[in-house]
C-alpha cells in the first residue's frame, strides 16, 4: 500500500488508488479491433469486388477467426471468478453492456465468421477427406459436418449463401468493435471516456489495426503466391491502410478540437495528464510514431517510385508502427482514463507487474497465442488456393 500511496499526487479517493482495469483489458479492444478490421478487408474481395486483395481473402478470415478465439480469454483471466461469466449467458439482462456483448461475440463467431469459412472452404475440405488416411481423413470429414457434395451446382449455392453471410458479416464486424467503444463511451462518470465519438474512432482504429496485420502477415507469407499479384496486392492493401488512417486520424483530432473547445471542467485536469503522465504514450507513441510517421510513409510511397523492395520495407515499417500506435491509442483509454481522480484533484500511477495474473508476462502470452492459433489454422486449411483449385471452383455470383 506504502508503493500505491508513493505514486499518487493531490487527492484520491481510496477506491481510485489501485487501477481496476489493467493491461489486459487494454488487450481486449485491441485484439477485438484487430478481428474487426481483418474481416472488412476480407469483405473488400467478396463485396465490393476489389479483385486486387483477393489473395488475402482466406488470411483474413482466419486471422480474424484466430484472434477472435482469443479476444474474451483477457477478460476470463482478468475476473476473479471466471466460471461465473457463463451467467451472463444463462440469465441476459439488456440493462449490461458487458452482457450483452457476449451475445455479440458468440453472433459473430457461430453465425458469420466460422460459417463463412466453412462455406468458402468446403470443396476443399471434401477433397481432403477423400484423399487423406487416418486421423487427418477423421478431422476432415468431421470438418466437412457430412455434407460430401461439391457438384458446380453445390459450390454455386455455397458461393452465394457466403456472399450473404459476408453482407451480413459488415455491420456484425462494425457492432463487435463498436460495441467495445460504446462500453467505455457511455461511462458517464469518465470524462476521459465519454464522448459520443468514442464508439466510431474505436472502429476506424479497428479498421486500421486490421488492414495492417493482414498486411504484415502476408508480406510475410506471399513468396508462395505469384510474384506480380502478391506485389499488386501490397500495394492495394497499403493504400486501403492509408485512406483508413487518414479517416481515423481526422476523427481523433476532431475529437480533441471538440474538447478543447468545450474546455469543460475536466479540460484542465486532462491536459495536464497529456502533457505529463501520458505524454510518451500518447504524443510520441500514438500521434508521432504511432500515427503520423506511418500516414507520412504510405504517403510518401503513393507519390515516389520506388522499387518492389524498398516499398516492401517501407511497408512494413509502417504496419508495425500503425500497430504500435494502436496499442498505445488502447493503452491511453483504458489506462489513461484511470489514473486521475474523479474529484480532478489528484493523480496516481499504474505500475505493471511481471508475472502475476495481471502481469506482462500473460499479456505477451495472449499477444503470441493468436499467431499460434493462425499457424494451426494454416496448416489445417491452406489460405493459398492453387490454380488447379481455383479454375474448378465456379466463379463467384454477382
Amino acid at each position: 500500500m506504502e508503493q500505491m500511496l508513493a505514486g499518487v499526487e493531490g487527492f484520491m479517493y481510496p477506491n481510485e488508488v489501485e487501477l481496476q482495469w489493467t493491461v489486459l483489458i487494454v488487450l481486449y479492444p485491441f485484439i477485438t479491433g484487430l478481428v474487426a478490421g481483418a474481416f472488412i478487408l476480407a469483405s473488400l474481395e467478396r463485396v465490393f469486388n476489389v479483385e486486387a486483395v483477393k489473395p488475402t481473402y482466406r488470411l483474413a478470415l482466419l486471422t480474424a477467426l484466430a484472434f477472435l478465439l482469443v479476444a474474451p480469454l483477457p477478460l476470463q483471466l482478468h475476473l476473479g471468478h471466471p466460471e461465473r461469466s457463463l451467467e451472463m449467458y444463462l440469465t441476459p439482462h439488456t440493462s449490461s453492456a458487458m452482457a450483452m456483448f457476449g451475445f455479440v461475440y458468440l453472433w459473430y463467431l457461430t453465425v458469420v465468421l466460422l460459417l463463412e469459412i466453412w462455406l468458402d472452404y468446403r470443396r476443399e475440405i471434401v477433397l481432403l477427406a477423400r484423399s487423406s488416411r487416418g486421423l487427418k481423413r477423421l478431422l476432415y470429414r468431421c470438418l466437412s459436418l457430412g455434407v460430401d457434395n461439391i457438384s458446380p451446382r453445390s459450390l454455386a449455392i455455397d458461393d452465394r449463401l457466403g456472399k450473404i453471410v459476408t453482407v451480413i458479416g459488415i455491420p456484425s464486424a462494425f457492432l463487435l468493435h463498436g460495441y467495445v467503444g460504446f462500453i467505455f463511451g457511455s461511462i458517464k462518470a469518465n470524462p476521459w471516456w465519454s464522448t459520443p465519438l468514442m464508439p466510431i474512432v474505436f472502429l476506424f482504429s479497428a479498421i486500421v489495426s486490421g488492414i495492417a496485420v493482414v498486411l504484415l502477415m502476408y508480406m510475410a507469407l506471399a513468396g508462395r503466391t505469384d510474384r506480380q499479384r502478391s506485389m499488386r496486392c501490397v500495394d492495394t492493401m497499403a493504400r486501403f491502410l492509408m485512406y483508413a488512417f487518414i479517416v481515423d486520424f481526422s476523427l481523433e483530432m476532431l475529437d480533441l478540437i471538440h474538447r478543447i473547445y468545450e474546455a469543460d471542467e475536466s479540460f484542465q485536469t486532462l491536459d495536464f495528464m497529456v502533457h505529463t503522465r501520458l505524454y510518451t504514450s500518447q504524443i510520441v507513441l500514438q500521434i508521432v510514431l504511432g500515427t503520423l510517421v506511418p500516414i507520412g510513409l504510405l504517403v510518401f510511397t503513393q507519390f515516389a517510385r520506388l522499387r518492389e523492395a524498398a516499398r516492401k520495407a517501407i511497408y512494413a515499417i509502417a504496419g508495425v508502427l500503425t500497430l504500435v500506435g494502436i496499442f498505445a491509442m488502447r493503452w491511453n483509454v483504458v489506462i489513461g482514463g484511470q489514473l486521475f481522480s474523479k474529484s480532478f484533484l489528484g493523480y496516481t500511477t499504474y505500475k505493471m507487474g511481471f508475472a502475476h495474473r495481471e502481469g506482462l508476462l500473460p499479456a505477451l502470452v495472449l499477444m503470441v497465442l493468436p499467431f499460434a492459433i493462425l499457424w494451426a489454422l494454416v496448416k489445417v486449411l491452406p489460405p493459398w488456393q492453387d490454380e488447379d483449385a481455383s479454375a474448378a471452383t465456379p466463379p463467384r455470383a454477382g
